[in-house]
């Protein structure tokens, strides 16, 4: 059975689409003064090009959704609950609690400004992509992100199972409770970096900022460099081979930290066991 296409449409009534099933909307606007919400609640096998959302809660309770070339306004409020098999490509989400409660979800060209993004997600891919926002993807699982550029706070806080490859984040307490995580050839700049995450693997990348990687497990760092740290590792069980000078380094836990050169070595903790090789 074909599609039904729907083009050069505007929206404003509540759910306006509502159930839907084997749609295509295209050039569409769902806006304007009736303020109606929930535009496609319920639906599935949909694909959206080119339309302007502004009215809340369009996609919720979904399955089987396609999203390219549209954009979600700073009004277009929770876009995205409930949702499964989403792709969605050289859009703009600018309103605040995107994603939540979704899975298998493909996000790729896009730009995210977002407060509260990606909260309680499942394997979620997210490549060449560019994002603002705080708590973003806190509690989520399986997360792909390639040359993703991140700018805010409290990010990737409780994940799971993820690997971060390429990217840029500039995020203060980023990966706070991370468990077995993978982050390869990325900058990550930002202040107290996964304090208490575990099994946590850094590889090739640039750390940036004040009191990173306390209170960990597990803890590998694999030929990174760390610039403008100090008083890292506290309390940490860590391997580390660290190619940078390093600020300071205070009371690892346990395992072996190898660096260039440490400034500084702060070892009274009785407990604090970790080996610091300077050479």
């Amino acid at each position: 059975m074909s599609a039904t296409i729907i083009k050069d449409k505007k929206f404003d009534e509540e759910r306006a689409l509502y159930g839907s099933d084997g749609i295509i909307v295209e050039n569409c606007s769902f806006d304007g003064p009736a303020d109606g919400e929930s535009a496609f609640k319920e639906s599935k096998n949909i694909e959206v090009r080119n339309s302007f959302f502004n009215l809340r809660y369009p996609f919720w309770h979904d399955d089987n959704l396609r999203i390219d070339r549209s954009e979600m306004t700073d009004k277009c409020r929770a876009a995205l609950w409930y949702t499964t098999n989403v792709t969605i490509t050289n859009s703009k989400l600018h309103g605040i609690k995107a994603l939540r409660e979704c899975s298998d979800i493909r996000i790729e060209n896009s730009d995210i400004i977002s407060p509260e993004f990606g909260w309680s997600v499942n394997n979620i891919e997210m490549k060449d992509t560019s994002v603002e926002g705080e708590y973003f993807m806190m509690r989520s699982d399986r997360l792909t992100f390639e040359n993703v550029k991140l700018k805010g706070k409290y990010s990737f806080q409780y994940i799971t199972d993820s690997a971060f490859e390429n990217c840029d984040f500039d995020t203060k307490d980023a990966f706070w409770h991370a468990k077995n995580v993978v982050v390869k050839n990325c900058i990550v700049k930002g202040e107290y970096l996964a304090w208490y995450c575990e099994n946590v693997t850094f590889e090739n990348c640039t750390i940036i900022g004040t009191q990173p990687l306390c209170y960990c497990k597990g803890l590998k760092l694999i030929n990174c460099k760390m610039l403008d740290t100090d008083l890292a590792f506290e309390k940490s069980d860590v391997e580390a081979v660290i190619t940078t000078p390093v600020i300071s380094i205070k009371n690892p836990l346990s395992g072996k930290i190898t660096v260039p050169e440490v400034s500084e070595i702060i070892m009274d903790d009785e407990n604090a066991k970790g080996e610091i090789i300077v050479s």
